[in-house]
């Protein structure tokens, strides 16, 4: 008996949650006050409204690994750059990081990451495109089997920071002799 009711008590709320529900009759739909409605939202980009660096400002720290010859550079570019180290370019389009008051605090960068084809004079294949960032760097990762790239830093000013102690004081890295 409890077998039967254990399997039509599932097929019964199956069927009732198929039925859709007309709505009540009584419903009066109302519009939102004037005072309270909002306008369009103004277009402004961040450099224009003052939130931030502007794109063209910021710098990205970006390591790039040789695994063939265990060789790693640290790169700095600036959105729109790229530069080539020998048969590979890394090209970068935007950096970003949280702002100061925001959490979880993160670091990204767009990247482009161009390699030259064997047996070629300058024809560079794009191997990865995408978003890179320092805290999760296995989020995105960048599946060469010779070169590997990842985020260190992007540096860009939010409004406030001025005031703020430096950065590498804050963190502790001030060795004063």
């Amino acid at each position: 008996m409890r077998g039967a009711l254990a399997l039509i008590l599932p097929v019964a709320l199956l069927a009732a949650c198929e039925q859709e529900a007309a709505p009540p009759e009584s419903a009066v739909q109302t519009e939102v006050p004037e005072e309270l409605q909002q306008g369009e939202l103004p277009v402004q980009p961040a450099d224009e409204a003052g939130i931030g660096t502007p794109m063209e400002e910021r710098v990205a720290t970006l390591g790039l690994l040789n695994k063939r010859n265990n060789v790693s550079r640290d790169l700095e570019l600036r959105p729109g750059q790229q530069q080539r180290e020998g048969d590979v370019i890394v090209r970068l389009q935007a950096c970003e990081r949280t702002a100061p008051w925001e959490m979880p605090k993160e670091t990204g960068a767009f990247v482009q990451l161009l390699v030259k084809e064997r047996g070629t004079e300058d024809q560079f294949l794009k191997v990865f495109s995408g978003w890179l960032f320092k805290n999760s760097p296995s989020l995105n990762v960048v599946e060469h089997p010779i070169y590997d790239v990842w985020v260190k830093d992007c540096t860009m000013a939010f409004p406030g920071d001025e005031a703020a102690p430096n950065r590498d004081t804050a963190s502790g890295s001030d060795t004063e002799g």
